[in-house]
This record gives structure tokens, C-alpha cells and sequence, in this order.
């Protein structure tokens, strides 16, 4: 058996104001347990029905974790907790192709539950946006054959405008760049090469666009985040937040 998971008293601390603690009805599995119970599932990429039964029925830390879901509790936690500090000065934009297990098909919507084709198969994209030291800030999930490029206008618009915005050629086009200069942000974008007359970038800041890529190798260590297995791009992306903000806003 994988080593379990367990809160610390700082991480419980931080998370705990965001919970809504009145419960009526029978005695309940505390809700530390819970999360220390579903963040262990997401880490070792076990099936909800092996989950420890140190954490409690798993049927309890299963449903919980869909409910919490479907209020939208995980995303609101991460969002609360990305957006305690000063905005970033500049961001950084990805993707990353996250393969689809067979189990996460089926969903009702399909479409709607992001999961297209891709060269890697059948796959969700995860877009992001980081601050310069990789935090994230931004996930937004498209079947797998969305390009970059579309997503990009929704993501540099849910932050306030920064100093300086890098990605990669994928996002060099015309209306982005538009966009960022509108909004007093510097493009460090490389151009493509299909562009006729290169558009000049700082070369030098363009290489902290590695930050983003940890980030996602880090979240990736969570098996349940390397491989999608949930049918519910809504269920994903709330272990997306939740593991998200394990690592980098409650540490």
C-alpha cells in the first residue's frame, strides 16, 4: 500500500475558512480526513473504492469529493487562495495534453466534457496561466484538438494586465498580440516561422517559459492529473484546483 496522505495543521488551517462547517444529521467523517482521503486517491491514482479505510468509507470520500465538485468548491478554493496576494507582474501561457483513461468516456455532453482527438489519442487539454515563479493562477480545460491560440484571449483576461506575457509560437498571432499591446503588456512571443517579417522579443526573458512546464511535471506527479479518469471535465478540473493548490498556495 502507498504511503497515505495526511493534512498538516497549516495546510488544514488554510483550507478549513473556505468549508461550510454546519452539518445537520447523523455524525459525520470529519472533513480533514476527507480531503486528506481524496488528495491521497488523486496522488496515488488508486480507484475511489481501494481508498484507505483509514480515511473513512471510501463511498464517503468519493461522494464528498463529487459533490464539493459540482458546487464548485475546489475551483473557488483555489481561486480564493491565487488571489490573496498582489497580482503577478507577468504571466506565462501553456497547454498540456492530458491523456484520457477509457474509464473517463461516456459522460453526458460529450463535447461539453472536453475530451477530443489529438495525436496523442483521445485527450484533454489543460490551458494555464502562471506568474514568472510558475504559481498558477488560471486552468481551462478544451478537448484536446482546440488549439492554443483560441483559449489565449480568455486567460490573459481573467488577470488583470501584467508587465509581460510569454508563450510560445503557438500563440503568435495578430489579434493576441492586439490584445496584450491594448492592455499596456509586453508580448514575448517568438514568431513562427510561416511570419513573413520576424517580430522582435526580449530572447532573454523568454527563457523563464520553463516555469509553466514545471508546473505541470509538478501537478503530473499527481497520477489522477497525469491521466484523466473521471467522465466529468467538472470533477477533473476540481482535482486539478484542489492539487494545484496543495502545491503551490497552502505550502
Amino acid at each position: 500500500m502507498s504511503k497515505l496522505f495526511w493534512l498538516n495543521d497549516g495546510q488544514w488551517d488554510a483550507i478549513a475558512p473556505h468549508l461550510a462547517m454546519k452539518h445537520t444529521g447523523p455524525r459525520r467523517v470529519d472533513d480533514r480526513r476527507v480531503i486528506s482521503g481524496i488528495i491521497h486517491v488523486l496522488q496515488s491514482g488508486c480507484r475511489w473504492r481501494d481508498c484507505p479505510k483509514e480515511y473513512g468509507p471510501y463511498t464517503t470520500v468519493y461522494n464528498r469529493f463529487n459533490r464539493w465538485s459540482r458546487r464548485g468548491l475546489w475551483q473557488r478554493l483555489f481561486a480564493a487562495l491565487a488571489a490573496s496576494g498582489a497580482a503577478p507582474e507577468g504571466v506565462a501561457i501553456d497547454s498540456s495534453y492530458i491523456k484520457a483513461h477509457r474509464s473517463a468516456h461516456g459522460g453526458k455532453g460529450g463535447k461539453a466534457q472536453a475530451i477530443g482527438p489529438s495525436r496523442g489519442g483521445q485527450t484533454t487539454k489543460v490551458h494555464a496561466l502562471t506568474d514568472r515563479v510558475g504559481r498558477p493562477y488560471v486552468f481551462v480545460l478544451t478537448p484536446g484538438n482546440v488549439a492554443d491560440i483560441t483559449v489565449a484571449p480568455w486567460l490573459i483576461t481573467a488577470m488583470p494586465a501584467g508587465r509581460e506575457a510569454i508563450g510560445d509560437k503557438a500563440y503568435d498571432a495578430n489579434g493576441l498580440r492586439a490584445l496584450l499591446k491594448r492592455r499596456g503588456t509586453t508580448a514575448v512571443i517568438p514568431s513562427k516561422s510561416s511570419r513573413k517579417v520576424p517580430l522582435p522579443f526580449d530572447a532573454e526573458t523568454y527563457k523563464q517559459r520553463n516555469v509553466i512546464e514545471r508546473m505541470f511535471c509538478r501537478l503530473k506527479d499527481f497520477r489522477r492529473i497525469a491521466t484523466r479518469y473521471d467522465k466529468l471535465a467538472q470533477n477533473y478540473l476540481a482535482a486539478l484546483c484542489l492539487v494545484a493548490t496543495l502545491c503551490y498556495w497552502i505550502n
